[in-house]
């Protein structure tokens, strides 16, 4: 056994007592078998799709929580084989290994540490998968992982999963699990999936649409929405990992995301549960267009407090307008749905990427895809936002104008954002003029036209009146 497994950890509390957490956690799997009807011998198979930073550091922490009980249960992840490691990461990644006494020592006893000597000196080509193996997510090689079990072929790793945690972005979502559902025309028990994908797709037709990761993966497999749920919060992944005390929500049927909140809680890690699937998805996906905004702002007014401050106001009055088209009474903006956003706008890929555009230092003919980084998904779900909300069907009388407009008219930074990224004919400091509200309105306007349910869609999620 290596990593938590090599030892029964103690974990104190406030009150001075003193828990085993190995103990906790058997406690934690052996009720959530007894729940899926597993048997004595018939370990709980979870496996992880896709491994970029998120899955991959989710994964891991599932492997150092449980992966010591190996009769109970499986842990494994699944990524595309034939990914290769450029020369310069592979020299980076010697670097991060030889820094860190505990990985180096590691990587000697299990005789990985030679091909790392070859990949730096350019005698061998690592691939990412094999890398994986050890602990080293290619989107994320200056945090070391404990080592996972890889598989790169999909119908070994899906065809009797128990446990599926989603960790593609939303754009591959669709296409992955398509070809998972061929895997599992024979199942007789139904699996459980968590999804992490946070982003949309629209659908114009027959009638406009959104098209979340759940819904994805409803269509392509088949399995019932109940068994379908959603993790999200404000979580960076690198962070998690180093066991920064973090939060987040399971939302989705109160069957399964009561004991999938409970199994997956950690001392560092709290999960609670939540049944507004709806709106956390779709704020999930919504956080990540304003946050390719929110790294341009900081980066042109030089990271000045009073202007993200201003952009924060604005974008949130945006979000909680969009929400109110698709849900009658949606969670509202706080907790863990208000600190994903935060942390989504302060930090994360997404602001990042805006950063680097609005700098310079990257341009929209690089893609969305960034070596290092991994897909952007911001930039997609600015095209389906935008898209969706441009659609005349969804027309309604705006208040102030005394006109039918469509809801895109009341989200500036919006339709900014996708004068820049997707037509292109904005420069990236137009961004600033999106906060200059030529109608001098409050955001709290724009939210109490929302909250009046005047443009409540349900079909927009398929639901009738």
């Amino acid at each position: 056994m290596n990593g938590i497994s090599e030892s029964v950890i103690h974990h104190g509390y406030s009150d001075g007592s003193v828990q085993s957490v190995n103990g906790n956690f058997e406690e934690k799997l052996d009720e959530l078998r007894r729940l899926m009807g597993k048997v004595d011998g018939d370990p709980l198979r979870i496996v992880g799709v896709g491994a970029g930073a998120w899955g991959s550091v989710f994964t891991a922490m599932l492997q150092e929580a449980y992966g010591s009980f190996r009769d109970k249960v499986l842990i494994r992840i699944w990524r595309r084989p034939g990914r290769t490691v450029d020369r310069a990461t592979a020299t980076h990644l010697f670097e991060v290994i030889n820094s860190r006494e505990d990985v180096l020592r590691r990587l000697i006893r299990r005789c990985a540490y030679l091909k790392y000597v070859e990949g730096r000196l350019g005698d061998r080509v690592l691939h990412a998968d094999e890398i994986l193996k050890d602990g080293f997510c290619l989107n994320m090689v200056d945090t070391p992982l404990c080592p996972l079990k890889v598989v790169t072929n999909l119908q070994e790793a899906v065809w009797d999963a128990d446990i599926v945690i989603n960790g593609l972005p939303s754009t591959e979502t669709r296409e992955v699990f398509e070809e998972i559902s061929k895997y599992w025309k024979e199942r007789i028990t139904v699996p459980v999936i968590i999804s992490l994908a946070k982003g949309v797709e629209a659908e114009l037709v027959p009638e406009p649409r959104i098209i979340t990761p759940t819904l994805m993966i409803g269509r392509a497999t088949g399995v019932p929405i109940e068994n379908i749920l959603y993790l999200g919060g404000p979580n960076i992944a690198s962070e998690i990992y180093n066991k920064e005390y973090a939060n987040a929500r399971i939302c989705g049927a109160e069957k399964w995301r009561k004991p999938l909140a409970k199994f997956l809680r950690q001392p560092h890690f709290i999960v609670w549960d939540n049944g507004d699937l709806v709106t956390h998805e779709v704020m999930g996906g919504l956080k990540n267009v304003y946050a390719i905004g929110a790294g341009m702002v900081a980066a042109l007014t030089n990271e000045s407090a009073t202007s993200k401050s201003v952009y924060f106001a604005h974008c949130t009055s945006e979000m909680i307008f969009i929400t109110h088209l698709i849900a009658e009474e949606p969670e509202k903006l706080a907790g863990p749905l208000l600190a994903d956003t935060y942390v989504t706008l302060l930090k994360g890929r997404n602001a990042w990427y805006g950063h680097k555009l609005a700098k310079g230092e990257l341009s929209l003919e690089m893609g969305d895809s960034i070596k290092g980084k991994g897909m952007i998904q911001g930039v997609s779900a600015v095209k389906a936002f935008y898209e969706l909300l441009s659609q005349s069907s969804l027309n309604f009388l705006d208040p102030d104008e005394n006109k039918h407009v469509a809801p895109v008219e009341l989200c500036p930074i919006l339709k900014m954002l996708y004068k820049i990224l997707i037509l292109r004919e904005s420069s990236v400091q137009a961004i600033l003029q999106a906060l200059r509200d030529e109608t001098m309105n409050d955001p709290r306007d724009r939210i109490k036209i929302a909250q009046s349910h005047v443009f409540y869609r349900p079909s927009l999620l398929g639901q009738q009146l």
